[in-house]
């Protein structure tokens, strides 16, 4: 196929050449009207080269017929095949009569009327339809033969008529005025591409041609891969959580069991976030194991830790009067679609409350995580039913609600956002408990930006941990920020199965304006 392709390539090339000894300067679409324009251009590119030719491109429009347009070059106007089938009726035709006469609904539908607008019909006798004159000019015809045979007419309104009609279409034509060069011949002389150890020996390369260099070419598009906007920034906000000595938390499960995700997290089971149209349920196997230990020495502890749940929910605990409820043990061992991270940030904080520091306490930590998670939400232009959670938890002794805020200042200001402001919330597993706002200038008004909050003792002290432990957590999508910096209006451009490749290619890395 290559070679066929090269042999054409060189007819062509010697075609041109023939032709330019003979007149000079010639016009592509006129000396090789049967040949496409991008193997002339080809053709032209070998030969400008080697200075044998030079060429400039000349880019017009012409009118071509379209399907309905030819029909009519070929057998006349829709009005003057109307009036054609009247004048031969003597008597005139019924509206049933013409159609068949014609034999085009359609064409007798749009032919009539314009056959009356030029009064060349009109009706006689019985309503039936007559001719009113003895012969006409088509002049749609005529038009449409003159652009057939010339590409254009010599009143460009008509061509805007026939246009607007849709029996004419406007198409881009590209054609070259090529010149002779400074080297110009009839034949092509072979240039050498690579010097060789032979040229060398025998002393050729002093008087062979060498093709030269083209600077300007292209580099072939290698199609490398390229990280997805949401992977660039959720490594910027890995990067500052390991600033900030924070560990990454293990996120692999997406499926998590109604323990971890709701009643663990002081939830009660008839939250309204556990209903089939927030929450998605697993349907086989619909009920997991009770949480256990990997080790037996373990097994006590998972056992307390189950009965404390249960008992914090149903009859209160650890302070607290609870939420007085029969408390469901198969409703805790529903499998479910994880909503938050916070599933896996209660895992690791029981983890913790097991741990021994030098003074025989839980030592404090720091945990992170960014993963997906699941809601049973109506897509939109700002929501989807998975999307990214960025979360943070901090476990110290003696902690306060001033140094969340604090705290916070601190982490959005490695983001670049500043002058944060705090609203009172309600969680059902933090008191006090603040949503985040900030300034945002594009928007000329204050955005939320997160949630936060400190953990409340039915949920920590029920897993073991100390009364003076405290913990702090917050958390925010990952896919607003990223909207933001990458200047994406709908989410679904940048998540989901409509996301153009081509967006993820061409997007650089992104920097968070740290201050």
């Amino acid at each position: 196929m290559a070679a066929t392709h090269n042999g054409h390539q060189d007819e062509l090339t010697s075609e041109i050449l023939q032709v330019l000894s003979q007149h000079d300067p010639i016009l592509s679409s006129e000396a090789f009207p049967s040949q496409k324009s991008a193997d002339v251009k080809s053709a032209l590119d070998r030969l400008g080269s080697r200075s044998m030719i030079t060429y400039e491109t000349n880019d017009r429009e012409e009118a071509v017929l379209e399907p309905e347009g030819q029909e009519i070059s070929a057998n006349g106007s829709h009005e003057a095949r109307v009036f054609e089938a009247l004048r031969q009726a003597v008597e005139g035709l019924t509206m049933q009569e013409l159609e068949k006469a014609v034999g085009d609904k359609s064409a007798v539908k749009v032919g009539t009327g314009k056959a009356f607008k030029s009064k060349w019909i009109s009706k006689g006798k019985e309503g039936r339809l007559v001719a009113s004159t003895d012969s006409i000019e088509d002049n749609t015809r005529e038009q449409l033969q003159i652009i057939q045979k010339t590409r254009a007419h010599p009143d460009p309104k008509v061509v805007l008529d026939l246009k607007k009609r849709k029996l004419v279409k406007m198409q881009k034509v590209i054609s070259y005025t090529i010149h002779k060069g400074p080297k110009f011949a009839l034949e092509m002389v072979k240039e050498e591409t690579d010097l060789t150890a032979d040229m060398l020996a025998s002393g050729a390369w002093k008087t062979a041609d060498f093709k030269p260099y083209n600077f300007k070419s292209l580099g072939a598009d290698q199609n490398a891969g390229a990280l997805h906007p949401l992977n660039k920034v959720r490594h910027e906000f890995r990067q500052i959580f390991f600033e900030m000595g924070f560990e990454e938390m293990p996120t692999n499960r997406f499926v998590e069991t109604g323990f971890w995700n709701f009643d663990a997290l002081f939830v009660p089971q008839q939250h309204p976030a556990r209903d089939l149209q927030d929450t998605f349920y697993i349907s086989d196997p619909k009920l997991a194991d009770k949480p256990h230990a990997e080790t037996k020495d373990d097994k006590a502890d998972y056992e307390a830790y189950w009965k404390n749940v249960r008992e914090v929910h149903q009859e209160g605990k650890y302070g607290s009067i609870g939420y007085r409820y029969p408390w469901a043990e198969d409703e805790s061992l529903r499998l479910v679609l994880r909503t938050h991270t916070t599933a896996i940030s209660t895992a690791m904080l029981h983890k913790l409350a097991s741990k021994k520091g030098p003074d025989g306490r839980p030592p404090p930590a720091r945990y992170f995580s960014i993963d997906r998670v699941f809601r049973n939400e109506t897509v939109d232009a700002t929501h989807l039913a998975e999307f990214h959670q960025v979360e943070g938890v901090i476990a110290d002794y003696d902690l306060t609600l001033g140094g969340l805020m604090e705290f916070m200042e601190i982490f959005f200001t490695k983001m670049g956002i500043e002058d944060l402001r705090f609203k009172p919330a309600y969680n059902p597993y933090t008191e006090p408990s603040m949503e985040i706002f900030s300034f945002h200038k594009g928007l000329n008004k204050l955005v939320e930006i997160g949630n936060s909050g400190m953990f409340r003792p039915e949920m920590l002290e029920a897993m073991g941990l100390p009364k003076d432990m405290r913990v702090f957590g917050w958390g925010l999508s990952l896919e607003r920020p990223t909207m933001i910096k990458y200047k994406v209006n709908n989410i679904r451009e940048l998540l989901g199965h409509k996301v153009d490749l081509s967006f993820i290619e061409r997007n650089p890395a992104v920097r968070l304006e740290k201050t």
